[in-house]
């Protein structure tokens, strides 16, 4: 069994704040390392839980921000690392090469979610995404990619209303690990780091020894971004194919969720010059 593990940072147990995610700014400099730690932490839990069930190879895939967090000494040593961008699939990437397989750990609900830690889909400068006119975050545009590699997400960690995201997008079969309860964008209730992992050792483990299904997307498949200012979309709607449907939304549309993707990519990065 070949399992594909997307590790993000803000669904992390004990995360509450973006300075504590923050790999850039030098003033968070010590916060950031901390939670790092936590979040190799946490990669290496959904690994144990993975070896446990049975996997043969297991790819870790560093999703947030720059994509350099998880610290490849402190790495399960069963595990590959893939770290580093740009990466074309980005939080995704690696997820095409035949795995059978996939967990969402360290995950955060969609831009808008109430009662969410640190809500938002890839970054500020989306307002909010859309999969064929639904409200759609990292999981389920990230999910939908592995769905087309015939790769089924069979967990995702973080918090409360990430866990409600994944139980509507993937069904209630997916398996979901609640490390913390937000009470708002930037307060939640958390676990011991402790308690995170010993949570996605056995998730992982009781996830893979189920049957699930890839998510598949209805086609042709309609994505719309709406960005948070209208010069984002000025320059997002340069990407072929794109169509301005509103002052700062743009809308693609195609039979292949392949190609959204790689439109989404592009829509995002060109909104994001300056």
């Amino acid at each position: 069994m070949r399992v594909y593990i997307s590790v993000d940072m803000e669904g992390v147990a004990g995360v509450v704040h973006e300075d504590q995610t923050d790999p850039i700014d030098p003033r968070h400099a010590a916060e950031y390392n901390r939670f790092r730690r936590l979040m190799t932490s946490e990669a290496n839990a959904a690994v144990e839980g993975a070896l446990e069930a049975g996997a043969t190879r297991v790819l870790v895939n560093d999703s947030h921000w720059l994509m350099r967090n998880l610290l490849p000494e402190e790495l399960h040593p069963s595990a590959e690392l893939l770290s580093g961008g740009p990466k074309l699939r980005s939080m995704v990437e690696g997820v095409e090469d035949d795995f059978d397989a996939a967990m969402f750990v360290g995950y955060h609900a969609m831009a808008g979610a109430g009662h969410a830690i640190i809500d938002h889909t890839y970054s500020g400068i989306v307002h909010e995404v859309r999969l064929n006119r639904r409200p759609a975050g990292e999981l389920a545009i990230n999910a939908a990619l592995a769905g087309c590699h015939g790769v089924p997400v069979v967990l995702a960690s973080g918090d409360q209303a990430l866990a409600a995201e994944a139980k509507s997008w993937l069904g209630e079969e997916v398996e979901t690990v609640v490390v913390k309860h937000a009470v708002g964008r930037f307060a939640a209730r958390s676990v011991s780091p402790a308690e995170s992992c010993r949570r996605l050792r056995a998730g992982a483990a009781a996830a893979l020894r189920r049957t699930h299904a890839p998510m598949l997307l209805a086609r042709p498949v309609t994505l719309a971004v709406e960005f948070a200012q209208t010069q984002m979309a000025d320059m997002a709607e340069l990407v072929p194919g794109s169509v301005r449907t509103g002052g700062r939304t743009i809308e693609y549309v195609h039979e292949e969720y392949t190609e959204v993707f790689r439109a989404w990519r592009a829509l995002y990065n060109l909104a994001g010059v300056r």
